[in-house]
């Protein structure tokens, strides 16, 4: 029988799947054919909480390894999260020298524009 009992306002019911195509009601956790971010996230902060990966695989009817690599992005993803700066002064030289090379490169084309206005077949060899 399905376990009841609540995770953060989602009822364990919830987690394990969703209908089949004869709108029955949810019997197993492998009539799943996808898994929202959502439900992934509760399955894998119910794994940081500590329960046990064999226990949760038989009640959801997911295979160990594929809850594993859910943990793993879920932390590879909160590190990915923690490692951006706020205010880098780094940042901030890179994108002032961007910028400012930006306006050097506009500046020597108008200048090349310029030039080969005044005097259009400086540079060019004759076909001798």
């Amino acid at each position: 029988m399905l376990n009841k009992c609540k995770v953060e306002g989602v009822a364990l019911g919830a987690l394990e799947g969703a209908r089949s195509a004869s709108a029955s009601a949810p019997s197993a956790a492998a009539e799943v054919k996808r898994w929202s971010a959502g439900r992934k996230k509760q399955v894998v902060l119910r794994l940081l909480r500590g329960e046990s990966v064999d226990a949760l695989s038989r009640e959801l009817g997911v295979p160990i390894f594929r809850l594993q690599e859910w943990q793993e992005r879920a932390l590879a993803g909160i590190d990915v999260g923690l490692k951006e700066r706020e205010d880098d002064p780094l940042e901030k030289q890179l994108d002032e020298a961007r910028r400012r090379i930006g306006e050097l490169v506009m500046e020597v084309e108008i200048l090349q524009k310029e030039r080969r206005a005044k005097r259009p077949l400086v540079g060019r060899r004759s076909s001798q």
